[in-house]
């Protein structure tokens, strides 16, 4: 009997030990990224108010979570999430915890660290985030889907441990940018939610990013316009829209669309961004012309907004943009991390020309 007791002590040593996880609604901890409070539930970037303005495509895609995260603080050793997500969403060329998971991050004294990501196997998840870590009171930044919306979210920590709102002042949301685009501001196809330009953007600059990304369907929505104007809070816009639009819409809409930011916010600065010249028009001789001449035409109607005395509008050209090696894209078009990364920082450059840092 005594060597029974011996033997299983020894393997107590090497069988790991696990708390008990207890789970807090994420509602309780702040939210960043959002345009507006006045939504129809929490998980979402469009006011309720536009549900019978704006196109039924846009809708959807507002219910859409790009560029949200759910801030707070914790002494646990083990960080867990339960969510559930709207539509399930699946596709072939994002992975899916890019389309439908959870990236944690925690700040590290002067920079925002990856922890790790939370993969989804379905429309109702729980995940273990991370654990083993040493109880010490940490900062996190949880970024929520970017191709899917959340309808319920928990997060997990040890059953003894804290879980508290933050103390941090950052990322700092008194002056946030606001980005409006398409599938590629959305975050189509990073491999995973940290990685969206947006969300680099805002971890880099410590400053709430708003991102107002459809996939598909950034074609100058005046409705959005009318959104983007009621954040008098706004530090810059960002227009990044050109590769939804064709010619004749750039030409149509792109005042009439400023004139309605203009209307509650005279002297923002307005950042127009080129499209970037996609990987595979190196071959496609049609697609190089499309996107050349639509950015010829975005910069013939930048200047003419400059002319009428607009000295708060900038260009940003796709020169160099994401490089030219043809790397950045999952399928010639739509980015990988490296050409979100590589996005981000020729926007974080520009930026630092614009803002004062």
């Amino acid at each position: 009997m005594k060597k029974w007791i011996i033997f299983l002590g020894c393997i107590s040593w090497f069988i790991p030990t696990y708390s008990q996880i207890r789970y807090v609604n994420a509602d309780q901890f702040p939210l960043i990224g959002k345009i507006s409070d006045k939504t129809e539930t929490r998980y979402e970037r469009l006011p309720a108010t536009l549900k019978e303005q704006c196109r039924p495509p846009l809708w959807k895609l507002g219910k859409n979570t790009s560029g949200l995260a759910v801030r707070f603080c914790s002494n646990s050793t083990t960080i867990a999430a339960k969510w559930e997500v709207l539509d399930n969403t699946h596709m072939d060329h994002m992975t899916d915890v890019g389309c439908k998971g959870l990236d944690l991050y925690a700040w590290e004294g002067d920079h925002w660290q990856f922890v790790n990501s939370a993969r989804p196997t379905g429309k109702v998840n729980e995940k273990q985030i991370i654990a083993n870590m040493t109880s010490k009171e940490r900062e996190y930044l949880l970024f929520l889907p970017l191709y899917d919306g959340v309808v319920s979210l928990s997060i997990g920590v040890d059953s003894l441990a804290t879980l508290k709102q933050p103390s941090l002042t950052y990322p700092k949301t008194d002056a946030p940018i606001i980005i409006y685009g398409t599938s590629i501001t959305q975050g189509g196809c990073a491999a995973r939610p940290g990685m969206s330009f947006s969300n680099i953007l805002t971890r880099r600059l410590n400053r709430e990013v708003i991102n107002l990304g459809f996939s598909g369907n950034g074609k100058l929505d005046y409705e959005i316009a009318e959104t983007m104007t009621k954040r008098h809070d706004a530090a810059l816009f960002i227009l990044d829209f050109i590769p939804n639009v064709n010619e004749e819409q750039i030409k149509e809409k792109t005042a009439t669309f400023v004139k309605i930011l203009r209307k509650e916010n005279p002297n923002t600065p307005i950042l127009f961004v080129e499209s970037v010249i996609f990987p595979h028009s190196l071959y496609d001789k049609i697609a190089f012309d499309v996107v050349a001449k639509k950015n010829r035409v975005l910069k013939q109607e930048v200047e003419k907004l400059k002319q009428t005395g607009d000295i708060n509008i900038y260009y940003l050209s796709s020169d160099n943009l994401i490089c030219d090696d043809g790397e950045a894209t999952v399928d010639g078009i739509h980015f990988t991390d490296l050409g979100f990364v590589r996005m981000a920082e020729k926007l974080q450059e520009k930026i630092f020309t614009i803002l004062p840092y």
